[in-house]
């Protein structure tokens, strides 16, 4: 198969209507063509394309910082010789400056298929301002590794944050490309936005299910997504960044596995089997320990649970990580109600709300857990709806059939 950027750099006739304009990339570590060079660098290889600026969202253009509200300068590429901008330091979206300094904007950013990655909204902060100030935009398409699965419960109105662009789902099942065209039919941007496609995507196909497994290398487009796993497991596993569990950052495995120094991994997988076990279908859990290296429990010995989605074992349409991260905090806090389970500290810029809310777009996911008597058809019955609706509405803007 090949990538947006595949087509762009072998396909000359993609890219005269680039001629005479100044462009810049938007991209991470993760913008690679198929033979690994960045993008950056292979584009400026070409001699058709005159690169004036570049621009880089969360973690860095080449991938410079470990965690959230880590910030990056801007700076300039110390081969080309041109601006690279910020998009996550002093401002988190364009500046006249930095919009004055191209006409069209390329944008080659790998997505992990889940709202509260932060791409997805730095790709509608620069989408609003091409709209602004009349640039044009094009999205070189990258595969969705998460595949086409919907899950999880829509954005409230109200709850839009760095880590929640607008009312999707937690997992939304768009390419990049595809959530551009959304973010300008919702937001009716009057902006030029083209999608260069990919040839030959086959979500549904096995064994990588969105990702060309066998076939590209994977590029860890932030520091603690080192693997189609990790990428598998997020839409669950990123809720507890918003807990006191740790989510195994500081190991090799980060966001595939949970745990804590007082957890008790064996009484909770029985408790998550009593309460809802079609929630555990799709992958296997393995009881584990381990030890951060640093962020929470660093140094500590962690009692827990892995997530394993890479085997013979994974079902990609019965795995469904949203509720299975769910199931996890319900069964915790019905085991253990005085629990200290949910973590009150600064998320992604927000300091008034709870990380666990703002992650998941609204309080309803932290009620469910702290009802004694919520049980999971009442949180099936939520989030189902939000689901029907959204496969509904996506079908407007799906680039791929």
């Amino acid at each position: 198969m090949k990538f947006g950027i595949d087509r762009l750099l072998q396909q000359s006739a993609l890219r005269q209507s680039l001629s005479g304009c100044r462009v810049a990339l938007l991209a991470h570590p993760a913008s690679v063509a198929d033979d690994l060079s960045h993008t950056l660098d292979a584009l400026a290889q070409l001699p058709d394309i005159r690169l004036t600026a570049a621009l880089g969202p969360q973690h860095g253009l080449r991938g410079d910082k470990q965690d959230n509200m880590m910030e990056s300068p801007d700076c300039n590429d110390p081969v080309l010789g041109i601006p690279v901008f910020s998009l996550y330091g002093k401002v988190r979206q364009p500046t006249p400056a930095m919009m004055d300094s191209f006409d069209v904007l390329l944008v080659d950013l790998q997505d992990l298929g889940c709202r509260i990655y932060t791409f997805i909204t730095t790709l509608r902060y620069v989408l609003e301002a091409a709209a602004q100030f009349h640039k044009r935009v094009v999205i070189l398409d990258r595969p969705n590794p998460a595949g086409r699965p919907v899950e999880g419960l829509t954005l409230r109105p109200g709850w839009e944050s760095f880590v929640g662009a607008g009312p999707l789902p937690m997992r939304h099942g768009l390419t990049m490309g595809e959530l551009a065209m959304w973010f300008v039919r919702t937001l009716n941007l009057d902006v030029e936005c083209e999608v260069l496609t990919m040839e030959d995507w086959s979500p549904e196909s096995g064994p990588g299910y969105g990702w060309p497994l066998g076939e590209r290398a994977w590029v860890n487009p932030s520091p603690n997504a080192p693997n189609l796993w990790m990428a598998r497991c997020y839409a669950g596993t990123v809720m507890l960044e918003g807990t006191t569990l740790s989510e195994g950052r500081g190991t090799t495995r980060p966001l595939e596995l949970f745990g804590a120094p007082d957890l008790e991994p064996r009484k909770l997988l029985a408790e998550m089997q009593h309460l809802a076990p079609q929630w555990m279908q799709g992958c296997r859990l393995r009881e584990c320990w381990f030890e951060p290296t640093f962020h929470k429990h660093a140094g500590q010995l962690c009692a827990g649970v892995q997530i394993h989605v890479e085997d013979g074992a994974y079902d990609h349409g019965a795995f469904r990580p949203w509720r299975l991260m769910a199931l996890v905090f319900k069964a915790l806090r019905r085991q253990r109600p005085d629990y200290e389970l949910w973590r009150d500290f600064p998320y992604e810029y927000e300091y008034d709300r709870l990380a666990i809310d703002v992650i998941n777009g609204g309080e309803l996911l932290r009620q469910w857990v702290d009802d004694p008597g919520a049980t999971p058809d009442d949180l099936e019955d939520l989030a189902g709806a939000d689901e029907t609706a959204w496969i509904a509405e996506r079908q407007a803007v799906m680039l791929y059939r």
